[in-house]
């Protein structure tokens, strides 16, 4: 059998009508949008499917929306297929994915993950004022010319490697001036391109501390089983299943840096053959054959999906 991952997208890569086609299908999956719409009280699914894009966008209802896509996914492939999260050798997510990962492996309810997305997205909204922060793409740079543009930025205030996404495809973060006076000299340094993003805030650097306590608050509330197979957390680009040593990742990833690259260069390494990325979207899959163009990239996030998967993993 394929030795296989599954990967949890992040934020930008939802849409609107996302999940509806398995919602419809398949009862498990639509069972998932009705408990994550009765823990936060909200008809959560009907901006899913039926919203508008500005709406889904807002923080506070994109991290629980996409969870719910890609919980919903897994509760397909088990329903169809008897394919479960532990016949994985790995579960991953990219940033809000790694709580994706952490319910489809049972070691969070689906309900509790809800409402701590709800909290993260709101805490990480207003950790920073409006306006105050930014984050930047820098197109063709190296993690040391990434590091030495945040290092000429900071004289202006916090500037920080937010995503190591993969070869070349890294972001920065931090307070607008910093980030701005960054990718001024990002040319002269040689790197491809630098863009600030269309970003809400100034996501996973220093500056999100105040969301990051609102995290760790949160959490303590929260039980958090081992998962049924090891989680790639973010913040070590390593594997584990300890509750308490995830509890900590889960704070620390709002500050810290996600290591994406070598979170993919790890599943290489351990002999993973192919990924399946379970909800909205296929940014990850695309992004992830710049790290290890060996890796099989398959997506989970209609129902003829689900057949193309057991044929491929049998």
């Amino acid at each position: 059998m394929t030795k296989f991952a599954f990967i949890f997208p992040g934020q930008g890569s939802q849409f609107i009508g996302m999940g509806k086609a398995l919602a419809d299908q398949f009862g498990s999956a639509k069972a998932v949008f009705e408990e994550v719409d009765d823990a936060l009280d909200q008809d959560l699914s009907g901006l899913i499917w039926n919203g508008s894009e500005d709406e889904l966008k807002l923080t506070e209802n994109t991290q629980p929306a996409l969870m719910a896509v890609s919980v919903a996914a897994m509760r397909a492939l088990e329903e169809a297929q008897d394919i479960r999260a532990d016949a994985a050798t790995f579960v991953a997510g990219h940033s809000l994915g790694e709580y994706s990962a952490l319910t489809s492996a049972g070691a969070i309810e689906v309900g509790d993950c809800a409402r701590l997305l709800r909290i993260r997205g709101q805490a990480m909204q207003t950790a920073v004022p409006a306006g105050e922060g930014a984050m930047a793409a820098l197109l063709g740079a190296s993690p040391e010319q990434a590091g030495d543009l945040c290092k000429a930025g900071a004289v202006e205030g916090p500037c920080e490697i937010a995503n190591d996404n993969a070869p070349g495809q890294i972001v920065i973060s931090g307070a607008k001036p910093a980030v701005e006076l960054a990718i001024s000299g990002a040319k002269e340094a040689g790197v491809k391109k630098a863009v600030l993003l269309p970003v809400s805030a100034p996501f996973h650097c220093s500056l999100m501390q105040p969301a990051a306590d609102a995290m760790a608050e949160a959490l303590l509330n929260i039980d958090i089983k081992p998962p049924t197979v090891p989680l790639i957390a973010n913040v070590t680009a390593t594997a584990g299943r300890d509750p308490d040593a995830i509890r900590q990742q889960l704070v620390d990833q709002v500050t810290g840096q996600v290591r994406w690259t070598e979170s993919v260069q790890f599943m290489a390494s351990e002999g993973i053959e192919a990924t399946i990325e379970a909800g909205a979207g296929k940014v990850l899959s695309v992004m992830n054959r710049r790290t290890a163009r060996e890796l099989e990239g398959l997506t989970l996030g209609a129902p003829d999906d689900i057949a193309a998967i057991a044929e491929r993993l049998r």
